[in-house]
This record gives structure tokens, C-alpha cells and sequence, in this order.
């Protein structure tokens, strides 16, 4: 990407903190004008279209372009996990955890954790749990390690509140 075109990009980020969702998305437009493989581009686009414009379907296309054109480049997989968690589509994510899981520059607990987030809404807690646990032994941080502490006995309390309400769970 030339001078030109990244300082454009820049903009249009620093146009997104500012809430300017309208001139930031003409920018990522002229940049994929010139440079349709801009990585970073497509996985803002994605960002715009699923939190702004709700169009899905679009944000999931621009997530699986980013990844098609720059495959180490982490954030289209964090972004298209999110969007895929919440249509639900598990099976997808599942396979899109794994392939994220050979991307050294990413951040391998938020995979364990978004792993777990998948398992829990499905109810399946001793494997959110695991998750959970993995997403703990892979952390630096320790507000997230606090925090995955904190779903794991999520977890477990939804366990014992599986067990009274069995019969409704099925």
C-alpha cells in the first residue's frame, strides 16, 4: 500500500473513534478502489456493515476476503467469529477457531474463550468450561484471567441450574 493510501486508511480509523461512520466508509471505499486486497480495509468494511449497517451478509464477506488476502492478519478472524457466535452458525465457527488457532500473531485465549462462549450457548457447559480454562492458561493479562475465572463459575452455576430445569432444557 503506497504513503498515500495508508495515511487514507488512518484517517478513516481515526474517522471510526470519532463516530464518523459515513466519511470513514468512503475511505475504505476509494482505498479498495485502488487496493482490493487491503487486508485491513475489508475487515474494517466488515466491522461497519455488521455494527452499523447490520447487514451481515456483506460484513461476512469483507471478513473472508481479509483472510483470503492477508491470512495473518488477526483481527478479520476475532471480527468474523463474533459475527459468526451471534447468527449462530457453530459449526462454521468451530472450523474458523481452528484455522485461526495457526495464526501466530493472534491472540490464543480470546479463541479459547470465544470457543467457550460457543459451547455455553449451546449448553454444552464442561466443555465451555475447558475452554474457559485453556483461554486461563494462555493469558498474560490478569483482568482476563479474572474474567475467564468468572465464566468458568458462570458455568458451573448454570450446571446446577441445568439440573432443576432438565426437563424444560429438552
Amino acid at each position: 500500500m503506497n504513503t498515500s493510501l495508508e495515511e487514507l486508511y488512518l484517517d478513516a480509523e481515526n474517522d471510526i473513534k470519532a463516530n464518523n461512520y459515513l466519511e470513514a466508509f468512503r475511505k475504505y471505499e476509494a482505498i479498495l478502489l485502488e487496493e482490493p486486497g487491503h487486508a485491513a480495509t475489508h475487515n474494517s468494511m466488515g466491522w461497519i456493515y455488521k455494527t452499523q449497517l447490520e447487514d451481515y451478509k456483506k460484513a461476512e464477506g469483507h471478513y473472508k476476503a481479509a483472510i483470503k488476502y492477508e491470512p495473518l492478519y488477526p483481527h478479520a478472524y476475532l471480527n468474523y467469529a463474533v459475527l459468526l457466535t451471534d447468527m449462530e452458525r457453530y459449526e462454521e465457527l468451530e472450523a474458523l477457531l481452528q484455522q485461526a488457532l495457526e495464526v501466530p500473531t493472534i491472540e490464543k485465549s480470546w479463541l479459547y474463550q470465544r470457543r467457550g462462549i460457543m459451547h455455553e450457548l449451546q449448553l454444552h457447559l464442561d466443555v465451555a468450561i475447558e475452554s474457559y480454562e485453556k483461554a486461563a492458561l494462555l493469558t498474560l493479562n490478569d483482568d482476563k484471567l479474572k474474567n475467564y475465572r468468572d465464566d468458568v463459575e458462570r458455568c458451573k452455576e448454570k450446571i446446577t441450574l441445568a439440573k432443576k430445569y432438565g426437563k424444560w432444557l429438552q
